[in-house]
């Protein structure tokens, strides 16, 4: 490796400083030490998650936390984004011995059957990773309702307010936690013309309770059609589980629940969304550490 590529990859290492690297590189890790979820068998709800070659040990954290901090077993089904070596699928297998774990090559001929007469969405499957959290999630669903989680949401405490909706047998609104800002890559007032639908401010799909029933397809095509909502990779996916939701009925998630950007305000979870990802590691992995988490052995 020549100086200059060395230089580079150091100060990409350590661009959020020493402590970030620690935490990321030597003790995210250790989380493959802890003992594995044995029963996730509550199929009351389900756990839905997308993972990759590049976040599965991040996704580890999140389950992991979200798992011993609520004390439940709802099921849970792991989705490969097609990256996932066979070695790091046996490793979650290890650890969530009861998961579905779903390869991407099974969910893409599945999928482009089941979407044969909605042009739309079959294009948008074919060309968009982030896809099959609106297709495949509710596909391969067992369980009406589902836990949304990205890899990038840990848990300190019990999410109360969340399991009280989704274990409530007269909720009926799908849930997610407020956004930072907005994301959503479509005009309200178009939306409102040409749907009916009253846009959701902030919505954010990262955690949350949706009800399968909320994302038809039939729905989801229509959406396809609103100018400029295929302007962005990955708001679309947001975008569409705010339409759907919004048509359906949702409710935000109390404020404790809030993304947001500064570090510190650790309340029951915490949604370490790309730009300040590098907090995961200094502040939210430095924190169940501090809480022996990594002592469930």
């Amino acid at each position: 490796m020549s100086i200059g590529s060395l230089l580079y990859h150091t100060r990409v290492k350590f661009k959020h400083g020493l402590r970030t690297a620690y935490y990321r590189d030597v003790v995210r890790p250790r989380i493959l030490q802890t003992r594995p979820v044995t029963d996730t068998s509550d199929l009351s709800c389900e756990i839905h998650v997308l993972t990759s070659a590049s976040d599965w040990l991040n996704l580890l954290w999140a389950l992991k936390s979200f798992y011993h901090y609520s004390k439940r077993h709802y099921a849970l089904c792991i989705h490969d984004d097609g990256s996932l070596t066979d070695d790091i699928r046996a490793t979650l297998l290890k650890h969530f011995p009861q998961a579905r774990l779903v390869k991407r090559a099974d969910a893409d001929q599945h999928a482009y059957e089941r979407l044969e007469n909605y042009p739309r969405s079959l294009e948008f499957r074919k060309k968009n990773l982030l896809a099959p959290k609106i297709f495949d999630f509710p596909a391969e669903a067992k369980s009406k309702r589902m836990l949304l989680l990205d890899s990038d949401v840990l848990f300190f405490a019990e999410p109360t307010t969340l399991l009280e909706r989704i274990e409530d047998p007269n909720y009926q609104l799908n849930t997610v936690n407020r956004d930072a800002k907005e994301a959503s890559l479509v005009d309200p007032k178009t939306v409102k013309q040409q749907t009916g639908v009253n846009c959701v401010e902030c919505f954010n799909s990262g955690l949350g309770l949706i009800f399968i029933d909320s994302l038809r397809l039939d729905w989801i095509e229509e959406f396809l059609k609103i100018p400029n909502i295929n302007e962005h990779f990955w708001r679309i996916e947001q975008t569409l589980y705010m339409l759907c939701s919004a048509r359906f009925g949702c409710e935000i998630l109390p404020e404790s629940y809030n993304v947001h950007l500064t570090p510190g305000s650790l309340y029951q979870s915490r949604h370490y969304v790309g730009s300040i990802r590098h907090l995961m590691y200094s502040e939210g992995i430095k924190r169940l550490v501090r809480d022996n988490f990594l002592s469930l052995k």
